[in-house]
């Protein structure tokens, strides 16, 4: 599976990705794009899952008919220790997401 990580997280999480092929935006290309230009941007180039920890991303785009799927890791801080632990909730998570679907993913 092609994972594209947003920009407002720390690109080191990307190494816990090692069966999936998982880029960063700066990686891409896409450093700077807004929201609904990144969604676009990344459904081009063929990744199938967004994860960003934009709370209100879910809110701002409308995801019908769109092939990428997005999973928003909420911990209690964006610290990357925070976001390693909730890692394997976020693997669960994109085996079971269809296209154009949403997933947040909560620190319990």
């Amino acid at each position: 599976m092609r994972i594209l990580l947003n920009e407002c997280i720390d690109e080191s999480l990307r190494h816990c990705f090692a069966h999936h092929e998982c880029q960063t935006c700066r990686f891409e290309g896409f450093k700077g794009f807004a929201i609904g230009r990144l969604v676009s941007a990344a459904e081009k180039a063929g990744f199938q899952v967004l994860i960003t920890v934009d709370q209100n991303l879910p809110r701002q785009q409308n995801l019908k008919d769109r092939s990428l799927s997005i999973v928003v890791p909420r911990g209690r801080t964006t610290n990357i220790d925070e976001l390693i632990a909730l890692v394997p909730a976020v693997l669960a998570a994109i085996e079971t997401l269809g296209p154009g679907q949403v997933l947040c993913v909560e620190d319990h």
